[in-house]
């Protein structure tokens, strides 16, 4: 069975075993691809794995070897489901890899913000403490987490997992998720709008999909409280870019965290990149060394049930 990984390079740039995926097949693995290459590359493999390479109908046009998709991600939104079921061609995704990395990247910058720490460490390089008249200096009103209210969009597995560590902060958590929610300590809002404009902190934890895309607004936007924070870690097309650089100028004590944009890498003169209150990482959260290793094994257990005639993991 020929497998091939068409834009495997973010997901192991050479720290990660792929001994057991290699032992499922001819493994093909290729950093990045462009459109021409992963045809030529695809041709004869039976099963493709993609990270953020998108599989269209020319794609899949040109692969009539192709029995079976693995995403190297939980959101499949780079996948024309309409053509692949269209071809009864099974797609399958790898979930809850990576919870613990998202939820440890949601508070580093939380904090990272609140606390500034990087600042303090370099003014203290600069020699500003030795220089200081005091025992201590701060430059701005250090906020804690205790007492503060986190809203969380989206109650999976990351949401429920952010909750816990929210609440151990003394956070109240508020939550808004399409079923019922049966966690301790957390609320559910009957609707998004209450959610922005009750809580302090909202984290963005749901698929991109045409009802979500774009979803935080300008109307969304314009309930936050005065000093909220904005925190998305899923995908950047939930949120209007256009909209929250508009509303972050005009509101310069709130502020947004981003690890996701909607073009990935952003494009030169990007509204939200330079903003002084928007805080922008490049697509981390998920990258932590272990939780690229869990998504390797999801990968392969997604191929090795199709090799034993199943299909887990189902995206349609």
């Amino acid at each position: 069975m020929k497998i091939v990984f068409l834009d495997a390079f973010t997901t192991n740039p050479g720290d990660v075993d792929y001994g057991p995926l290699s032992s499922l097949g001819a493994l093909e693995v290729y950093d990045r691809s462009s459109s021409e290459e992963a045809i030529e590359r695809a041709k004869t493999a039976e099963v493709i794995i993609v990270n953020k390479f998108i599989l269209d109908e020319i794609f899949l046009a040109a692969s009539p070897s192709l029995k079976y998709i693995v995403v190297a991600a939980t959101g499949y939104n780079n996948i024309d489901i309409d053509a692949v079921r269209k071809r009864n061609i099974p797609v399958s995704n790898v979930r809850s890899y990576s919870t613990t990395s998202v939820v440890q990247q949601v508070f580093a910058s939380l904090l990272g913000v609140l606390n500034r720490p990087a600042h303090y460490m370099q003014e203290v390089k600069n020699g500003r403490w030795q220089a200081s008249p005091d025992f201590c200096f701060y430059d701005h009103s250090i906020r804690e987490l205790s007492g503060m209210i986190m809203g969380i969009v989206g109650f999976g597995q990351i949401g429920s997992s952010l909750a816990e560590v929210a609440l151990a902060f003394g956070m109240e958590v508020r939550a808004f998720h399409r079923h019922a929610i049966h966690h301790k300590g957390v609320v559910r809002v009957n609707s998004i709008e209450d959610l922005f404009s009750s809580c302090d902190v909202i984290s963005l934890h749901v698929p991109l999909a045409a009802e979500t895309s774009q979803w935080v607004n300008k109307d969304k936007l314009s309930l936050m409280k005065e000093g909220s924070i904005l925190i998305n870690t899923g995908r950047g097309g939930l949120i209007d870019e256009t909209a929250l650089a508009q509303h972050l100028s005009q509101n310069p004590k709130n502020a947004a965290i981003l690890d996701v944009l909607t073009a990935e890498p952003p494009k030169s003169g990007n509204c939200l990149v330079g903003l002084p209150n928007c805080y922008i990482t490049p697509h981390i959260a998920w990258a932590s060394a272990k939780a690229r290793q869990n998504l390797i094994q999801g990968i392969v257990d997604n191929i090795g049930a199709y090799k034993n005639g199943q299909w887990i993991n189902r995206v349609y």
